[in-house]
């Protein structure tokens, strides 16, 4: 695989340099750098959404047709690398990534009309309705149910983790409309045009890190208009299947990693080892340094296969699951010799202290005031977005026919 850029795409990466330059301003630069858990700041991410939304910029894996960029994959893979090294926030992306291209294949020509402007722009803000207590790996049992009562159907039931609830102000979510036959048979995809919704109550679950990220919604006679169904009723399964593949394979995981193998690096060179010298010098943790360096060269090559198939229309398939495994448990790895170069100094619990404009003396250096909640936040990696124990059991059964 070659994989030196062609002039074109050189000059394309020297005007995402110079976009960056002109448009990244130093406190969104910081809502980067104090990431300390899946999504930048929301206020901040939504800003540099806008920002983008403006260039035309904000949806890098659509097509022209919806507003997309239509970029290559290679084009994609630099403005995310670009993206990370600069700090640039992690936008809130369950409308780009995930429901948006369910809408595209599944949805109405009204349903594209409505939603994918909105998405694109940033005015529509979606979560995801999808775990439920009792329902995470296992999804199939969900019990949410939704009655069809005229032209809506009345939702009761509740969801759990729902990343973003609190600040979105709509919902993708899975439903049971019947009761018949396999669980998988029974669930329908559905949109909820508000989160303000009478009935629909957002309960907030603080993180060991002390992020309020994820959170628990309640459904008490929610109503919904049957328009807002993606596919046919009872269906759902076959869309949702098709959105996670996009969640677990849609987007680069290397581009972070590769940032966040720096940061530690940075802490590295400056934390002392045992005492004597630096700790980027001491043949041990290079060593487990330069592994964790050639497991996301690894990845890196996968993911760029993946991403050349998405652009020829291909979907990522049992891959995004091999991707999904790779890439989150790499992270972790990464995540680990971050606490573990800090030592003490990542102990202390200051979440005050990644809040933009915090200007206050803290106990942890700079450079290490995410690593521990980081590494707190990514332990779920391995379980979101279907557990990495479903990851191979779906591997061993569409690829090794087990």
């Amino acid at each position: 695989m070659d994989l030196s850029l062609g002039p074109e795409d050189e000059a394309f990466r020297a005007e995402v340099r110079r976009f960056f330059d002109e448009n990244l301003s130093e406190d969104l630069r910081e809502a980067g750098r104090k990431t300390g858990g899946v999504f930048a700041d929301f206020a901040a991410g939504l800003r540099w959404h806008k920002v983008l939304a403006k260039r035309g910029w904000s949806a890098p894996t659509w097509p022209r047709e919806y507003g997309g960029t239509g970029w290559t994959a290679t084009q994609r893979y630099i403005f995310a690398r670009e993206s990370t090294a600069v700090d640039a926030p992690r936008i809130f992306t369950m409308g780009i990534r995930m429901v948006g291209p369910v809408i595209m294949k599944y949805g109405t020509p009204e349903q594209k009309a409505k939603y994918l402007p909105g998405i694109v722009s940033g005015d529509m803000v979606f979560c995801q309705g999808y775990s439920e207590p009792g329902s995470g790996s296992d999804l199939a049992s969900l019990k949410t149910r939704a009655v069809r009562d005229g032209d809506d159907y009345v939702i009761n039931g509740t969801k759990i983790w729902t990343t973003g609830a609190h600040v979105a102000n709509r919902m993708f979510c899975l439903v049971r409309t019947s009761t018949e036959g396999k669980p998988q048979d029974g669930i329908s995809f559905v949109l909820i045009d508000s989160m303000d919704r009478p009935g629909l109550t957002v309960k907030p679950i603080v993180t060991l890190a002390g992020d309020h990220e994820v959170n628990q919604v309640f459904f008490d006679n929610v109503r919904t208009p049957v328009a807002n169904r993606i596919g046919p009723e009872n269906a759902g399964w076959t869309v949702a299947k098709y959105l996670l593949e996009f969640e677990r394979g849609g987007d680069a995981y290397t581009p972070n990693l590769h940032a966040r193998l720096e940061d530690v690096r940075r802490i590295a060179r400056e934390e002392v080892a045992d005492g004597s010298g630096r700790l980027a010098e001491e043949p041990g943790f290079a060593q487990r340094l330069a592994e964790a360096d050639l497991a996301i060269q690894a990845l890196e090559m996968i993911e760029l296969q993946v991403l050349s198939d998405l652009s020829k229309g291909r979907n990522p398939g049992a891959v995004s699951s091999q991707m999904k495994i790779r890439g989150s448990e790499t992270a972790q790895a990464v995540d680990h010799l971050g606490v573990e170069a800090l030592a003490w100094y990542a102990a202390p619990f200051e979440p005050e202290a990644r809040l933009l404009g915090h200007n206050a003396p803290t106990v942890a250096p700079d450079y290490g005031l995410t690593a521990m909640p980081l590494y707190l936040n990514n332990r779920a990696a391995t379980i979101y977005a279907g557990s990495n124990e479903i990851q191979r059991n779906i591997i061993a059964k569409a690829v090794l026919g087990l």
